[in-house]
C-alpha cells in the first residue's frame, strides 16, 4: 500500500476544520459570560503552545505516528497501554461529536425524527471517509474550506445589523475568573483535542511540517471561533447565550438584511456538518491506526467500518438528553480530557528528547 503524503496546506484545512468540529454550533469558552472572546483567546493561546509540543514529538521520530513513537520510546507494554488509552479517547471524542450532531439536527431541524437516524447517515458518510484516507479527506477539505469560509464571514458580516453593544458593557465586571475559568474550557473544548492528529500527522511532507500546520491551523480557526463568539454575545446577550444550546445557530437565526437575506441558518447548518464530518472521519481514523496497531493488523481500513458503527452505539447511549450533554461538555470534560492533551503529552515529549539524545550519544561513541 502507498503512504499517503498531505502537503502543508492540507494539513492546516483539516486542523481548522477540526477545530471548529463541534466548537461552531455549542460554543466555546463556557463560564466567560461577556467575555467569552476573550477566553477564547487565550485558549488559542494555549493550544498553539500545546500544539508546539505535540509538533516536536513528531519532529523527533519523522514518519511515525504517536502509535510507532510511545511502542520505541516505551517499549511493547506501557507503549502499548498508552495506545489503548489514546485509541479511547479518540473512539471517545468521535462518538461525542456525533452525538453534538445528532442532538442539533434533531432540534433545529427534524424534532419528529428518531436521533439514532441522522447519526447513522452522518457516521455512513464518515466511515465512507475515513476508508478514503487522510489523503482523500484532505484533498476534500481543501476544497470545502473555501465554501465554509465563505458562509461563516458573510454570516459574520449580516449579523452586524444584529449588533447590540451595551451587550458586551461592562468589561470585567466579575473579574478575571469568570475569563480564566472559561479559558481553561476553551483550551481543552477545543483546542487541546487536536492531540489526535498525533495519530494520523504522520503522512505530512516535510519533517517540520507541524510546526506550520499546527500552530497556523489553530490561530486561523481560533481567530474565527473569537469572533463567533464575541458576534453571539452582541448578538443574543450574556444571559441567552449562555442558556442557548446552539448559540451560534439562535445568532444566525435572527439575520434579516431587507428581508432578502433571512433564514440563511440552514446554509449555516450545512456548514457545520461539514466540519463535524470532518472531526468524525479524523477521530474515527485514529482509532482505527491504534486498534490496528495493538492487533497487528497491516492495513487500519479493515476495522474502520466495525468501530465506526460501535462509535454509532456509544453515542446514542452516552448521553440521556441534551441537558446532560451540555453538562458534560463545560464542566466534566475539561478535567476528563486534561491528561489526554497536556500531562500524558509532555511526558511523551520529555521521554522522546531524553531518547533521541541517548541515541545520539551511543552513535557518536560508537
Amino acid at each position: 500500500m502507498n503512504k499517503e503524503v498531505i502537503s502543508d496546506k492540507q494539513g492546516i484545512t483539516l486542523t481548522i476544520l477540526f477545530v471548529w468540529g463541534s466548537s461552531v454550533i455549542i460554543g466555546s469558552g463556557a463560564g466567560a459570560k461577556r467575555e467569552v472572546w476573550l477566553a477564547i483567546l487565550l485558549g488559542m493561546t494555549g493550544g498553539i503552545l500545546l500544539s508546539l509540543v505535540y509538533a516536536r514529538i513528531l519532529y523527533l521520530f519523522p514518519n511515525q505516528n504517536l502509535c510507532d513513537i510511545v511502542l520505541h520510546i516505551f517499549g511493547k507494554y506501557i507503549g502499548g497501554l498508552i495506545i489503548v488509552l489514546y485509541s479511547w479517547f479518540a473512539f471517545h471524542l468521535g462518538a461525542l461529536v456525533l452525538r453534538n450532531f445528532g442532538e442539533f439536527i434533531i432540534t433545529v431541524a427534524l424534532p419528529e425524527t428518531p436521533m439514532i437516524v441522522p447519526m447513522i447517515l452522518l457516521s455512513f458518510l464518515c466511515i465512507w471517509v475515513s476508508k478514503e484516507g487522510i489523503e482523500v479527506l484532505g484533498r476534500w477539505g481543501e476544497l470545502f474550506i473555501i465554501f465554509l469560509g465563505i458562509i461563516m464571514l458573510t454570516t459574520l458580516s449580516f449579523s452586524t445589523t444584529e449588533v447590540e453593544i451595551n451587550h458586551i458593557r461592562p468589561f470585567l465586571l466579575e473579574g478575571w475568573a469568570p475569563v480564566l475559568k472559561g479559558a481553561f474550557s476553551s483550551l481543552t473544548f477545543p483546542f487541546g483535542e487536536t492531540v489526535v492528529f498525533l495519530m494520523v500527522l504522520s503522512c505530512l511532507q516535510q519533517r517540520g511540517s507541524a510546526f506550520k500546520t499546527y500552530p497556523i491551523g489553530i490561530l486561523i480557526a481560533g481567530l474565527l471561533l473569537t469572533a463567533f463568539g464575541a458576534r453571539n454575545i452582541l448578538v443574543l446577550g450574556s444571559e441567552k447565550a449562555m442558556v442557548t444550546y446552539f448559540p451560534s445557530y439562535a445568532a444566525v437565526s435572527r439575520i434579516d438584511v431587507a428581508e432578502i437575506f433571512t433564514r440563511i441558518e440552514i446554509v449555516v447548518s450545512v456548514s457545520f456538518i461539514i466540519s463535524g464530518m470532518v472531526k468524525i472521519s479524523i477521530c474515527l481514523m485514529a482509532a482505527s491506526r491504534g486498534l490496528a496497531k495493538l492487533t497487528g493488523l497491516g492495513n487500519y481500513r479493515i476495522i474502520i467500518t466495525p468501530v465506526g458503527l460501535l462509535m454509532v452505539n456509544l453515542s446514542y447511549f452516552i448521553y440521556g438528553s441534551i441537558m446532560e450533554m451540555v453538562e458534560w461538555a463545560f464542566k466534566v470534560w475539561n478535567f476528563y480530557a486534561l491528561p489526554f492533551q497536556v500531562i500524558l503529552p509532555i511526558g511523551i515529549w520529555i521521554a522522546a528528547e531524553i531518547k533521541v539524545r541517548h541515541n545520539d550519544n551511543k552513535e557518536f561513541e560508537t
